[in-house]
């Protein structure tokens, strides 16, 4: 068997957990390789919402295993409030979920590290969440990190160490603070996350392969976000990409199946970084309100804009992609014209190849517009019910693209997604 793994190709909160939770179905495995509790996937059904921060969106269909790998770094308070959510609404998941003991711990220093960076940086600040997640990153990267396998093994004493160092470097910055009450609560919710199951996550995986289980890893944020390959210094504390699941499960670069790359019909991002295709006017804030584009963890405003296929064919490129997912469709409805950034235009320069730098450079888009369908989406079950238009507009992103595109999403609920066909296989190998 091989893994399948499941990512964003943009700044993320393209959709990826209603997709985990529509593809779950076939695989008995579904498992988170990286990120933090920054990253909130979104679910809706059965007129129920759910945002998961920390916990895999494979949580929802029975039976399944759902694990947290090596690559994630966990804040047990906020994943205390995640699990205790989702038990209120009658999902009690301590039976389906492992936590791998690689997977780095964030601190309640961490978060004050973080808020205290950000101020340093002034107007320079790169717009993180505030939820420790670059510190702890930088820990683990430090050889200074505290792991979940910690908690076995003289954790006291480790973490009395930590939080030494991070108090010394808080003076240093003349930070104010007061760690006392989030402390308290940490330390409880400690306590709460030891009634998990905590594991080999690198050897259970293999086990599970040898097994002939299928899995499905689950990727956070978004390509462009990558720390190596994205629009750095604007992006996260993670590798995103594809590779990111070797190294945030321990799985072997052979064992890669298919990878599903997700992508909106438009484009967004949260926070502060270059945005070669963002929109300032009416049509923007239009793509807004009609996406409700705001964080599902930090209610944030999204900025919006066109589809930048020079940054989609880049990481298309960088994930190998085989199958890509189309979110958001129906946001587009209302528009008369849709436009698609096909180039850049660079000091004079035409560039189809995604740059070194966009934030420094006199970058124009150059587009492509074509006809919208100006039709509601939203209540379509099969893809013989798409507008003209649509096909056309899908035709022509496979065309630039180089990859079939094999599922499109209507809506936020989990049936509105409708599967495309080839004439030898149906596209996403469910029902």
């Amino acid at each position: 068997m091989k893994v399948d793994v499941l990512l964003g190709l943009q700044w993320g909160d393209e959709g990826k957990g209603k997709i985990v939770d529509v593809l779950t179905p076939r695989y008995d495995v579904v498992a988170r390789f990286q990120g933090g509790p920054n990253a909130g996937h979104t679910l809706e059904f059965n007129g129920e919402k759910y945002v998961l921060r920390s916990i895999p969106s494979g949580i929802f269909q029975g039976g399944k295993i759902n694990m947290i790998g090596n690559g994630v770094v966990l804040d047990p308070l906020l994943f205390r409030e995640e699990a205790e959510s989702l038990a209120k609404s009658g999902h009690d998941i301590r039976k389906q979920l492992y936590i791998s003991k690689k997977a780095h711990l964030i601190l309640p220093t961490h978060r004050i590290l973080d808020a205290a960076g950000e101020a340093a940086k002034g107007n320079a600040k790169i717009g993180t969440t505030g939820k420790g997640i670059g510190p702890a990153y930088t820990d683990k990267v430090s050889r200074n990190g505290l792991r979940v396998g910690d908690l076995l093994h003289r954790f006291d004493e480790k973490y009395a160490a930590v939080k030494r160092h991070h108090e010394t470097i808080l003076r240093g910055l003349d930070y104010d603070y007061d760690i006392t009450a989030l402390e308290a609560q940490w330390l409880e919710a400690l306590e709460y996350l030891k009634q998990f199951r905590f594991i080999d996550s690198e050897h259970q995986i293999h086990r599970l392969l040898a097994e002939g289980k299928s899995i499905l890893a689950e990727g956070a944020q978004g390509t462009m976000l990558d720390i190596d390959f994205g629009s750095y210094p604007f992006v996260t504390s993670s590798n995103t990409v594809c590779a990111g699941c070797c190294t945030g499960l321990g799985v072997p670069p052979r064992a890669i199946g298919e990878v599903y790359g997700i992508f909106k019909a438009y484009c967004t991002r949260v926070g502060s970084g270059p945005f070669p295709t963002e929109l300032t006017d009416r049509e923007g804030d239009e793509m807004c309100e009609r996406g409700h584009e705001f964080g599902s963890v930090t209610g944030r405003r999204r900025r919006c804009g066109w589809i930048d296929l020079v940054a989609l064919k880049y990481a298309v490129m960088i994930n190998g992609v085989s199958k890509l997912i189309m979110m958001k469709s129906d946001v587009l409805d209302t528009f008369e014209t849709i436009k698609a950034c096909v180039a850049y235009r660079i000091d004079g320069r035409e560039v189809t190849e995604f740059p070194y730098e966009i934030a420094d450079t006199d970058l124009e888009p150059i587009w492509v517009e074509l006809p919208g369908w100006q039709t509601d989406m939203s209540h379509m079950k099969d893809e013989n019910e798409f507008p003209e238009e649509f096909n056309a507009y899908l035709f022509f992103l496979e065309e630039e693209l180089d990859v079939p595109i094999q599922i499109v999403s209507v809506g936020s609920d989990r049936a509105q997604t409708i599967l495309r066909y080839t004439e030898t296989e149906k596209y996403a190998g469910i029902q």
